[in-house]
């Protein structure tokens, strides 16, 4: 199993921008010293406690720094952008990249976003797939492009010179395009299925139960079978909040559980958003005649955080394995460094400590498998 992070973020709105962007680059670039697979940045526009408002403008900023880990959108909210604008900087991103790039697509989920931008109230997801679809064409076609769509027009016949190269949208380094992966939130998500039939990939929020988790699966297999391709568990990414300490279980319980900690203040705001505005508190039901009232802090970050000292995380990992089943890789999120030292202690000891003995129990386990089998 290989580890990556992942990055909303999400910090206290009192804070500095300056200062929490900073915090977030140090954040990729140790994750890149420490060797995680791959980072994925969030995006959006109306949310001070969410201050990344360009995920590409982000990933540029460190792409020179970063020297192994894959980079990728986390998501780009298509409804909220041309597609012309979409395929031009992620075509510029994934050359800077040369490649290590990872495009992540969703239609968005921020409520403030979709009003912003004059599309509260209209169908988003008609919105998403005419804008992917349309970055699709212009990069496998040529220009002037002529797409014509519902939404959006793309074309550049009247102005283009193509001696001298105006009118055309660069193409991205990696043919045909960066792999596309999409963050799956919706339990039974038709929409990993329909995106496995087009060959992207799934990566399953860290905010579910493990019940709606482990629901993905099925889902992804149905699609791949859709494409005729098979499903491989290597692809299926699934992201979890966890906290290590070294040996410390009443710090990290403190720093991971309780009320004054960032997981704490995460879980907090982002029930606001989903069970409020959002209207998705079935996300956080396993029975949905339960009481939004029931949807707290308290009540979830049991459920939805794994905290304490390597053993313990290594322990809670495996079993949240052992339900959902197997997965290719685990993102870790970033959240609030609200210790500096602590946050950064975290990220060196799922990379050191964590993860290696994760990936011993699974080989162990897989070589009994064989044994008895």
């Amino acid at each position: 199993m290989k580890l990556g992070t992942f990055m909303m973020p999400l910090h206290p709105p009192g804070r500095h921008a300056w200062e929490t962007l900073a915090e977030d680059r140090e954040a990729i670039l140790l994750a890149d010293r420490l060797g995680y697979s791959e980072a994925y940045v969030g995006e959006h526009v109306t949310d001070l406690a969410e201050n990344v408002t360009s995920c590409l403008m982000f990933l540029a900023s460190v792409a020179a720094e970063t020297k192994q880990i894959k980079l990728g959108s986390g998501t780009i909210n298509v409804p909220n952008s041309h597609p012309a604008a979409i395929a031009a900087q992620v075509a510029m991103l994934d050359h800077m990249l040369k490649g290590r790039f990872i495009m992540g697509i969703s239609p968005g989920g921020l409520m403030s976003d979709a009003e912003v931008f004059g599309n509260y109230g209209k169908n988003r997801l008609d919105m998403f797939v005419e804008g992917i679809n349309m970055v699709l064409e212009i990069w496998k076609g040529q220009a002037p492009y002529n797409l014509e769509g519902q939404f959006y027009r793309v074309t550049t016949a009247n102005t283009m010179i193509p001696e001298i190269g105006q009118g055309i949208i660069l193409k991205p380094y990696q043919s045909p395009h960066p792999p596309i992966v999409v963050t799956a939130v919706a339990p039974f998500s038709k929409g990993v299925t329909s995106a496995a039939a087009r060959g992207w990939e799934p990566i399953s929020a860290n905010f579910l139960l493990a019940e709606w988790v482990k629901s993905h699966w099925p889902s992804y297999v149905e699609g791949c079978a859709q494409a005729g391709r098979p499903a491989d568990p290597a692809n299926w990414r699934v992201a979890r909040s966890i906290f290590v300490t070294d040996n410390d279980d009443k710090l990290a319980g403190r720093y991971g559980h309780g009320s004054d900690g960032p997981y704490y203040f995460y879980f907090k705001q982002l029930i606001r958003k989903l069970v409020g505005f959002g209207s998705r508190s079935n996300l956080f039901k396993l029975h949905q005649d339960e009481p939004d009232s029931s949807i707290t802090p308290e009540a979830m970050l049991p459920k939805l955080v794994f905290q304490g000292s390597v053993n313990k995380v290594v322990d809670q990992i495996l079993a949240f394995r052992e339900k959902i089943g197997d997965f290719g890789t685990l993102l870790y999120p970033c959240h609030d460094w609200a210790d500096r030292s602590l946050g950064i202690r975290s990220m060196e000891l799922m990379a050191e400590k964590v993860m290696p003995a994760v990936n011993s129990a699974i080989a162990r386990s897989q070589s009994k498998q064989v044994v008895n089998g």
